[in-house]
């Protein structure tokens, strides 16, 4: 077991660091535009522009610009003493009189036109999209397992027929097409009769009670996120469940006199579980990715609406984080999924 998670770990390890070595040549090597004047804009002088060079490492090699970027996102990373306001680093070791090891959050740079720390616009703004990628995995999964289980045991009635109808349908609809005709129509055409509407802020903020949840605000994106991984997942749910409903220790289970709903929870569906849980894992990280689109179309304050911005701005170190930081989560989300299989199945910690 011990061997079977370093191995995953150090995987994920190599693949960070692609990620991180991918972003660093696009942003940093082929990027045409110069970063510099992106921070103090095209009317500086070159004096200033040297100085942020200096600062960004550019008036370095391009290898030693990347290590120095590696130490930024580390967060145990080698740091000068004097250099603590700007990383706000706390010391593990000393390393002579100038420099020290140190913890800290991971380093993004800092917006080009807010001058703010990325990793703190990343983070206030990633419990909006986690809510929401959250919110619409859980109804995804729920609706789309049950759904391809009666699937499955109505196999050939109108049940199966309407099911695999609604999952075609989904899968038909390209989220940010959805987003759109679900904005307008609920959100906008019938709004009087929703009580709904396009802009649609978690948070409201009422003179007299202060700050308010709004969990209506939750409906359109949320249901909009779900309709594409519910499809797949009812699709992949329905034909694991055919495949072990035709194996032999299913009828054997009959055969002991097992009614149906014991065989149908207890040991078809654990069994079927597997490429579900794949199917899952793989949506939740894609809904982090995914719901840029849907933020931007709802008004909703998240890493995908902030992302977009920076992008209409040319403000690339949070286009930067942003790859970053959802590229970590996904990595992360992949690992636990790892070990969820090893749960479900003990023998594929032994591949």
């Amino acid at each position: 077991m011990l061997r079977f998670i370093t191995k995953r770990l150090l995987n994920s390890l190599f693949v960070l660091l692609g990620v991180v070595t991918l972003v660093f040549f696009l942003f940093f090597v082929l990027l045409p535009a110069d970063p510099a004047r992106l921070t103090m804009g095209q009317r500086s002088d070159q004096e200033t522009i040297d100085n942020v060079r200096k600062e960004l490492y550019l008036d370095k090699p391009i290898p030693t610009q990347f290590a120095l970027y590696l130490n930024d996102l580390s967060p145990i990373a080698i740091h000068k003493k004097i250099e603590k306001d700007k990383y706000e680093f706390k010391q593990i070791a000393s390393l002579g009189d100038k420099k020290t090891l140190a913890i800290k959050k991971p380093y993004l740079r800092r917006s080009y036109q807010s001058k703010m720390k990325v990793w703190d616009l990343l983070v206030d703004a990633f419990p909006g999209t986690l809510i929401l990628a959250l919110l619409s995995i859980v109804i995804a999964t729920v609706v789309g397992i049950f759904l391809g289980i009666i699937a499955a045991i109505k196999q050939n009635t109108w049940m199966d027929t309407a099911a695999i109808f609604t999952s075609v349908l989904g899968i038909s609809a390209p989220s940010f097409f959805a987003g759109i005709l679900i904005a307008y129509l609920f959100g906008f055409l019938f709004s009087e009769w929703t009580g709904l509407s396009i802009i649609s802020p978690l948070w409201d903020y009422d003179p007299i009670h202060g700050k308010q949840l709004v969990l209506k605000s939750l409906i359109l994106p949320v249901i909009t996120l779900a309709l594409r991984p519910m499809a797949i997942i009812t699709q992949i749910t329905r034909t694991a469940m055919l495949d072990v409903l035709n194996q032999d220790y299913i009828r054997t289970a009959y055969a002991k006199g097992l009614n149906k709903k014991a065989v149908i929870w207890k040991h078809a569906l654990r069994n079927a579980l597997n490429p579900v849980v794949t199917s899952v894992s793989g949506w939740f990280a894609e809904l982090l990715a995914g719901s840029f689109f849907i933020e931007y179309i709802f008004g909703w304050k998240g890493i995908g609406k902030v992302t977009v911005d920076a992008l209409n701005k040319f403000d690339f170190p949070i286009v930067m984080g942003s790859v970053l930081f959802t590229a970590t989560f996904f990595i992360v989300i992949n690992v636990l999924v790892d070990f969820i299989y090893v749960w479900i199945d003990p023998r594929i910690k032994n591949y």
